[in-house]
């Protein structure tokens, strides 16, 4: 008599994926969750105590994990990340979650020029050569997911955003885009958009930002965990016919303005 295993292979299984700005808040959720599915996570960030300690935890919990450092305002540093996360992945990287990116919020007459050049070296140049870099192989192969962030500021007019949100008009922009140029050859791009999500971050935003949320149908902050179940969603086989899409995750900000 045989007895039939009820073990199941998890969702992303041989996958090798990517996360920007991955060593803490909804970076490191992501790399955890995608991990728990299967997923051989690549952690990266510039903070390498912290990488090496998120790779420790996801192994202890029985993941495949690692850490590559990365400056994503210098183009050599994310060309090398790029080089790297091909490396570790066979030469191919199958997810990449472009989450990192810089928030600072200043008037136009004090923003410089080189403040300006930062915001966007970071929140567009890196995500777009780092996709243009690695999605050739997931088009070669046939199969592939881009998910990228962008923010509700990106759809509003806030002062003293106007960097900021901008690059993220950009980037809802380039998922669009890439959506059209790349999902005729099985590479899916889209995009989340999450509302005030409790991050170290958070408290450089201001207390005031959580007044502002009391009204929302959610009427909370939202979790690390809950952005990164969204993006685990928009990797996996459930999300297959979604492309080119921003994704509110923003416990109905948006929604309701």
């Amino acid at each position: 008599m045989t007895t039939q295993s009820t073990a199941t292979t998890p969702e992303l299984a041989g996958k090798t994926a990517l996360i920007t700005g991955s060593t803490s808040g909804i970076g490191r959720a992501t790399a955890d969750t995608l991990a728990a599915l299967g997923a051989h996570v690549i952690v990266s960030g510039r903070d390498t105590a912290r990488g090496e300690a998120a790779v420790g935890e996801i192994r202890a919990a029985g993941g495949r994990a690692d850490f590559v450092a990365a400056d994503l305002g210098d183009s050599a540093s994310v060309l090398t990340l790029a080089e790297r996360a091909l490396e570790i992945g066979g030469g191919r990287v199958d997810i990449l979650v472009n989450n990192a990116g810089v928030y600072p919020f200043a008037p136009l007459a004090d923003v410089t020029e080189d403040a300006f050049d930062q915001v966007y070296a970071v929140n567009v140049k890196a995500l777009f050569f780092l996709t243009k870099a690695l999605t050739p192989a997931m088009v070669e192969h046939g199969d592939g997911a881009v998910v990228n962030f962008s923010t509700g500021l990106a759809n509003m007019g806030v002062a003293a955003s106007s960097v900021y949100s901008s690059t993220k008009g950009a980037v809802e922009s380039l998922t669009r885009a890439w959506a059209a140029e790349l999902g005729p050859s099985g590479v899916r791009v889209n995009a989340i958009s999450p509302g005030v999500i409790v991050t170290p971050g958070l408290d450089a935003v201001g207390p005031g930002i959580l007044e502002q949320i009391k009204g929302d149908p959610a009427g909370r902050p939202g979790q690390p965990e809950e952005i990164a179940s969204s993006v685990a969603f928009l990797v996996s086989g459930a999300a297959s016919y979604i492309h080119g899409v921003v994704l509110p995750v923003d416990g109905g900000a948006l929604a309701t303005l």
